[in-house]
């Protein structure tokens, strides 16, 4: 499923842990958009949020449908905070 370039893959300095090709889309790392998104969220909500970006960031490039499916259960449960903080 994924559709990582091989060839980034193979080049020397890649890193998977500190740079992942899946995490890296058009010269943005993931997980410096989830900084900027959660970073004035609520505790309650914040790593719900981070979830759902981080699973539809890398969908097309790791595990596809799966990954969409778990994005959809961290927004049920962003949802379902939601609805008890703000009654």
């Amino acid at each position: 499923m994924a559709k990582w370039d091989l060839n980034k893959l193979n080049q020397v300095g890649h890193d998977p842990v500190e740079k992942p090709v899946h995490y890296n889309q058009a010269g943005i790392e993931c997980i410096d958009a989830i900084e900027a998104m959660t970073e004035n969220m609520s505790g309650s909500i914040a790593p719900h949020a981070a979830n759902v970006l981080k699973y539809m960031w890398r969908c097309e490039y790791k595990n596809g449908l799966e990954d969409i499916d778990k994005a959809i259960w961290y927004l049920n449960r962003l949802r379902k905070r939601w609805t008890e903080t703000h009654k």
